[in-house]
């Protein structure tokens, strides 16, 4: 089984090219960053390919303090489209050269529509790789908080939504992070069959308990981008509403442009902004504070919530982080409806008027974690993934043979 990887950057699919590399599966893989970067991922030099030039400069846009979005979305475009027609150049190549073709191509989202077709046309497959909801879920359900709070912002380029549907309808199979992904999907007309959940591995060897939270002190804690589509403004809603003398809220994560103009509308007393911090200060502050509060409106697997359940932090999250798929209700922490600060709030106090049930929380988070699967599992999943995917096509072109000698 030869496998093939599009994806931009690194995301999580330098992790699984490392574990199908390990298993002999790997062909290439092919990104839009450079290799002075990409060679700390750890695979040989001729198993990765590079077509930085677009991406690298809407990276560089985006890290400037000037907010243009509209030529981001012009840049991403652009990246997506040339990266692809490269990426299917590269094949064609290869092909000419005596190789044989890959199996397989795994394209994150987004990616590889005519070099997916293309395979696809050799008697490949091609899946699609989301990390996290339907895409017309997700800018429906943004757009929709943006309205909610008065942001006049575009949650994304209609051509990015237009091209993601047509790879999801293009795609042998569409794999997602988590349960929650997978049931967006379907909802939008998706065949059920056609999405495959596999959860993303979590390294957990850099977190755990540096320290307890302080006695006397009610301390929450929440990592991740600050923005409207994490539910900022809930949180510090529901903040506002718990009470106890010591409370303290830290937010950690770099501020996002679309809660600049909401936050002024929003209580801050005693919430502390600490902007993006290193992962060392992260675990730290995981393991000081009672509580990790998530109320995102949306996202694939929040790695943020395993990450606290290792440092022994219970975590408090809406049903739209994938936290159902790392940990239990009423267990190892609690799960929220969005957009519902009473709910967090209520949580919040239950914690903070219980130290019995913080003190079995944070026992019953450090044997949760034992249980959530490495990178290693992850790997096994995808191979079997693609090993059923491969003999149903095989099946299938079988039966599509026999049936034409019929005739």
């Amino acid at each position: 089984m030869r496998v093939a990887q599009a994806v931009f950057g690194v995301f999580h699919h330098f992790e699984l090219a490392r574990e199908l590399e390990r298993r002999g599966h790997l062909d290439r893989v092919y990104s839009t960053w450079p290799w002075s970067r990409l060679q700390r991922e750890g695979l040989p030099r001729d198993k990765v390919k590079t077509f930085p030039w677009l991406h690298l400069p809407q990276i560089a846009l985006q890290r400037s303090p000037f907010d243009l979005p509209v030529l981001d979305d012009h840049l991403g475009y652009a990246n997506a489209l040339t990266f692809d027609r490269w990426t299917d150049r590269q094949f064609k190549r290869n092909l000419r050269g005596g190789e044989l073709s890959p199996d397989v191509l795994i394209a994150i989202s987004g990616a590889g529509l005519l070099t997916g077709r293309h395979l696809q046309e050799r008697g490949g497959i091609f899946v699609c790789d989301r990390g996290s909801t339907h895409q017309r879920y997700q800018e429906n359900i943004v757009t929709e908080e943006y309205r909610r709070w008065g942001v006049e912002r575009q949650v994304s380029d209609e051509r990015d939504t237009v091209r993601e549907e047509a790879i999801y309808a293009q795609a042998d199979a569409i794999t997602v992070p988590s349960s929650m992904a997978a049931r967006s999907f379907v909802e939008m007309g998706v065949p059920a069959a056609k999405v495959h959940t596999i959860p993303y591995g979590v390294r957990l060897e850099n977190f755990h308990p540096v320290g307890e939270p302080p006695p006397g002190e009610f301390r929450v804690l929440f990592a991740g981008a600050v923005g409207l589509r994490k539910g900022i403004p809930y949180l510090l809603q529901a903040f506002s509403e718990l009470s106890h003398p010591h409370k303290r809220l830290l937010i950690a994560g770099q501020m996002q442009e679309d809660l600049r103009s909401v936050l002024p509308q929003c209580p801050q007393e005693k919430v502390e902004f600490l902007g993006a911090v290193p992962q060392t200060r992260l675990v730290e502050l995981m393991s000081t504070s009672h509580a990790l509060v998530l109320p995102s409106i949306e996202e694939g697997l929040a790695l943020v919530q395993a990450q606290a359940l290792a440092c022994g932090c219970p975590v408090i999250c809406s049903t739209n982080t994938g936290g159902e798929d790392l940990f239990s209700d009423s267990v190892e922490g609690f799960i929220v409806p969005i957009r519902d600060s009473g709910a967090i709030a209520a949580r919040l106090q239950q914690l903070a008027d219980d130290p019995l049930l913080q003190a079995k929380m944070r026992v019953a988070t450090l044997a949760r974690v034992q249980a959530i699967g490495g990178w290693t599992q992850y790997g096994d999943r995808w191979e079997r993934l693609l090993r059923d995917l491969l003999a149903s096509s095989r099946s299938g072109r079988a039966a599509a043979s026999d049936k034409m000698h019929d005739l």
